[in-house]
């Protein structure tokens, strides 16, 4: 059984979702340990060992490719650990791979770092700078904009078939409200993202620790997450 330390985030999403796609049942197949990262859970020892970089999510696969356990940090490493390891979500052609690959490094480089960065400045920061909330809410429309515009020509943002790529993108969009989003500028992504919601998979992986998830309202919380106990880490 692969244990999964998360959290109901859009990172910890994706390997929910992605365990879900490849036929993995929770409680069957593989089980998660939450790790509250508004309390600080991140920075245990424990956790550390498994991800470094104090980061969810995370997870140990007992039977790794060599038949020995093996963890994984970094959520789009993971992704691609599990297409590997279940034969699913990523072609074999190394065209039609590489197609995904590059839509997975847009996630994993653009999509999650900036729309994280308009959340935090639009909502969580503790004072309002205009010029980070104009920065960020534009670079994520503008974002939204070339997913609209590859989605008028391909089904999925990988090419023909569903994949990894629409898995990593799919749950940061899911807040596109606190992105400054109008779903009414981009009508082809928004047909994807409404297909991609009704698949039961991603209904299930959604679903995973989401009655965990408190709204941030302390400031132990914002410290934890926003920087300074991380920064204080191995001072």
């Amino acid at each position: 059984m692969i244990d999964v330390y998360s959290w109901p985030t859009p990172n910890g999403h994706k390997v929910h979702i992605m365990l879900e796609e490849c036929g993995q049942k929770l409680g069957r197949d593989w089980r998660v340990h939450p790790v509250n990262i508004g309390a600080g859970e991140q920075f245990q020892p424990d956790f550390l060992r498994i991800s470094p970089n104090n980061k969810i999510p995370a997870i140990v696969d007992p039977h790794g490719p060599d038949g020995k356990p093996m963890s994984l940090f970094e959520s789009g490493a993971i992704l691609l650990y599990l297409a590997a390891k279940f034969g699913k979500l990523l072609p074999k052609t190394d065209r039609q791979k590489f197609e995904v690959l590059q839509w997975l490094m847009f996630q994993m480089g653009g999509v999650g770092p900036m729309l994280g960065q308009a959340h935090h400045f639009r909502i969580y920061a503790p004072q309002k700078i205009d010029y980070a909330i104009e920065r960020y809410t534009q670079e994520a429309r503008r974002l939204y904009r070339v997913m609209n515009e590859r989605l008028q020509r391909s089904p999925y943002l990988g090419g023909r078939s569903y994949s990894v790529a629409d898995i990593a993108v799919f749950p940061w969009l899911r807040s596109w409200q606190n992105q400054g989003i109008d779903w009414a500028d981009y009508p082809a992504l928004k047909a994807w993202f409404d297909r991609i919601a009704e698949r039961p998979a991603v209904q299930r992986g959604v679903a995973v620790l989401a009655a965990a998830r408190q709204p941030l309202t302390d400031d132990k919380a914002r410290d934890a997450l926003f920087g300074q106990q991380q920064y204080r880490r191995g001072q």
